[in-house]
C-alpha cells in the first residue's frame, strides 16, 4: 500500500484556498497510487487559529466547507484536519473521508497548554480511539500532541491498529527536530508498530513550521525523511504492515534551518498578508546586512528596498558597506540625511533642554528621527517595515521605543547577536553577500561620538549565555554565577530584562526560533515587585 504525506502550506482562515489545495494534493496522491493521504493537523482551516474557533460563523463555515470538499473525495482515503463543534463542545478534529463522505472523526486527546500553545482555551479532549482500514491495513490515527504521550498510541493499538498516522502542526524551534523524533521513538519501543508522521510547513504570525515529516519503521529507524522548508508530497510504501526504507536526511547544521526558518518567516508573513514589499533601515551594521539578506532570499530584490539614514555620527565605513551590500544584492538603495531634522529638533528642544547634560535622550531623538521616515515610506509605499533589532538588544532594551523598534514586522526578534554572527557568516558561504568588514568591525549604534555596544553592554557571548541561561532554561541568577559568569553582569541583566519589559509588549510580531522566544511563550506581567536580581550573591 502506498501512503502519500502531504506536507502543506495552508493560510490560516482561507477555508476555499485550502480545500482547493487539498483537493490538488488528493488528486496527485490518487494519479501516484496512494490509497491513503495524510494531511497536517487542522488543515482545513490552518494552524493555530486561535480565537478565531470561539467565533461560531467560522465553526460554521468549516463544517460547511469540510462537507463540500467531503463529496468530491473519491479513490482515495484522505485524512482532513478540522475544527469541529459538536454536542455543545469545540473539538480538534480529525475527519476520515471515504467515497464522497465523512466515515468517521477522531477528537484529539492531548491539548497542548505550555510555550506558545494554549488549546485548552479553546477545544476539550477527546477520548476515542480511532482505526480504520485501508487495502487490508489497519491504520490508527492520533493528532500531534497525542503522540508525546503513550495513551492514544496504545489505545489505538489496543483497538487493533497495524499502523499510527500523525498529522501535526508542531512549530519549529532549534532542538524541536530532534525531539520529535525521540518521541515518536519511544511510541514505536511501546507499541510495536510503525508511525507516519506528517507535519505542516510555512509562517504564521511568530510561528515557523519546518515541516520535516518522517516515517519510523517498527524497529525505531527512519525509513523515510521528508525535507524541512519545503512543500511536499512524498508516497511511502507499506509492504507487509511495513514501511519501505528510502535515503534521505536533515541537514544537520542549525544555522541552516534557523536561517531558512527567518527566509520563510519573513515569505509568509508578507505574502499571506499581502504586502507588495519590505523597507530596511540599512546602517552598515551586520543587524540590519542579515535583514536585508534574508529579505532579498523571501521575496526577491525586486521587492526589497533599502534606506540608509545617515548622521554626523555615521562612520564613512558604514556608507560604504551599506552601499556595497545594496549593489550586491541588487535593491533599491537610498540615502536620506538626518542631520538637518536633528539639529531642528534640538533648537526647538533648546530651551527645554538648556543646563542639562547631553545623554541617551540625544541619542533616542536620532533612532526616532529614522523610525518617522521609514514609516513615512511605508505609508506612502504600502511596503511593510522590517525592524532589525536582535533578541540580545530586545532582552536589555538596547532598542528605542518609536525608533529602531518602529516596524511591522521582526526579523531578528529572537536571534541572539552571537547567532546573528554565525547566520551572517553562514549566509556567505551560499554565495556572498554581506560585506566583510561588517561582520568583523566591533558594533556601534552610531548615536554619539566613537560610540560601541560594549559601552553599555557586557560582550556579547556573555550576555547571550545569560540570558539563553534566564530566559530559556529558566536558571536562577545564582546558579548563573554558579556556571562562572560574573554576578554583577548577571545581576545588571537580569534586572534589565525586567525593566524592559514593557518596550517588548511594543515591539513588532517576530519569528520564534528559540524554545523561547519574546512572544507567545513570555508572559510575565510589566508591573511587579519581584525583584530576582537582589538575590545574586556577591553582586
Amino acid at each position: 500500500m502506498k501512503i502519500a504525506l502531504a506536507q502543506l502550506n495552508q493560510r490560516l482562515g482561507d477555508l476555499p484556498g485550502n480545500a482547493q489545495a487539498l483537493l490538488e494534493a488528493f488528486a496527485q496522491a490518487r494519479h501516484a497510487g496512494a490509497a491513503l493521504v495524510v494531511t497536517p493537523e487542522l488543515s482545513l482551516c490552518g494552524y493555530p487559529p486561535e480565537d478565531l474557533v470561539l467565533r461560531p460563523a467560522f465553526l460554521d463555515a468549516c463544517a460547511a466547507e469540510l462537507a463540500a470538499l467531503a463529496a468530491r473525495v473519491t479513490g482515495i482515503v484522505a485524512l482532513v484536519g478540522f475544527p469541529e463543534r459538536v454536542a455543545g463542545r469545540r473539538c480538534n478534529s480529525l475527519a476520515v473521508l471515504r467515497d464522497g463522505r465523512v466515515e468517521r472523526v477522531y477528537r484529539k486527546q492531548r491539548l497542548p497548554n505550555y510555550t506558545v500553545f494554549d488549546e485548552e482555551r479553546y477545544f476539550t479532549p477527546g477520548s476515542e480511539p480511532c482505526v480504520f482500514e485501508v487495502e487490508g491495513l489497519r491504520v490508527g490515527a492520533i493528532i500531534c500532541e497525542d503522540c508525546w504521550y503513550p495513551g492514544p498510541a496504545a489505545q489505538a493499538r489496543a483497538a487493533g491498529a497495524q499502523l499510527i498516522v500523525v498529522p501535526n502542526g508542531s512549530p519549529y524551534h532549534t532542538r524541536q527536530q530532534a525531539a520529535r523524533v525521540a518521541q515518536v521513538a519511544a511510541r514505536v519501543r511501546e507499541t510495536g508498530l510503525p508511525f507516519v508522521y506528517v507535519n505542516r510547513v510555512g509562517g504564521q504570525d511568530e510561528l515557523v513550521f519546518d515541516g520535516a515529516s518522517f516515517v519510523m519503521a517498527a524497529d525505531g529507524s527512519v525509513a523515510q525523511q521528508l525535507p524541512a522548508w519545503h512543500e511536499t508530497l512524498a508516497l511511502a510504501t507499506v509492504e507487509a504492515g511495513a514501511p519501505k526504507p528510502l535515503r534521505g536526511a536533515l541537514d544537520p547544521a542549525l544555522e541552516a534551518h534557523v536561517y531558512q526558518a527567518l527566509v520563510m518567516g519573513v515569505h509568509d508573513y508578507v505574502g499571506k498578508n499581502r504586502f507588495p514589499g519590505v523597507i530596511v533601515g540599512l546602517s552598515g551594521g551586520v543587524d540590519s546586512a542579515l535583514t536585508l539578506a534574508v529579505a532579498v532570499d523571501a521575496l526577491g530584490s525586486d521587492r526589497v528596498r533599502a534606506v540608509m539614514m545617515p548622521s554626523q555620527y555615521s562612520a564613512a565605513i558604514s556608507l560604504d558597506d551599506a552601499r556595497a551590500m545594496a549593489g550586491i544584492v541588487g535593491v533599491r538603495y537610498d540615502e536620506l540625511p538626518i542631520g538637518p531634522m536633528f539639529g531642528a529638533f534640538l533648537d526647538s528642544l533648546s530651551g527645554q533642554f538648556t543646563g542639562l547634560p547631553v545623554d541617551a535622550t540625544e541619542e533616542n531623538i536620532q533612532a526616532r528621527i529614522r523610525g518617522t521616515l521609514l514609516m513615512a515610506l511605508s505609508n506612502k509605499t504600502g511596503s511593510i517595515v522590517l525592524t532589525t533589532g536582535n533578541k540580545s538588544e530586545m532582552a536589555v532594551g538596547y532598542a528605542t521605543l518609536y525608533g529602531d523598534m518602529a516596524g511591522g514586522f521582526a526579523v531578528l526578534r529572537d536571534i541572539s547577536k552571537t547567532l546573528v554572527y554565525r547566520l551572517s557568516r553562514y549566509r556567505n558561504t551560499l554565495g556572498r553577500v554581506i560585506p566583510e568588514r561588517i561582520i568583523t568591525r566591533a558594533p556601534s549604534a552610531e548615536l554619539r561620538p566613537n560610540q560601541t555596544d560594549q559601552d553599555s553592554l557586557p560582550a556579547y557571548d556573555v550576555l547571550d549565555a545569560i540570558l539563553e541561561a534566564y530566559v530559556e532554561q529558566d536558571l536562577a541568577p545564582a546558579d548563573i554565577v554558579a556556571r562562572g559568569y560574573p554576578a554583577a553582569d548577571v545581576r545588571r541583566v537580569v534586572r534589565l530584562i525586567k525593566v524592559n519589559e514593557y518596550k517588548r509588549r511594543q515591539a513588532a510580531v517576530g519569528i520564534r526560533i528559540t524554545p523561547r522566544g519574546f512572544g507567545k511563550d513570555w508572559r510575565y506581567p510589566i508591573t511587579s515587585a519581584w525583584n530576582e536580581w537582589e538575590s545574586v550573591p556577591g553582586a
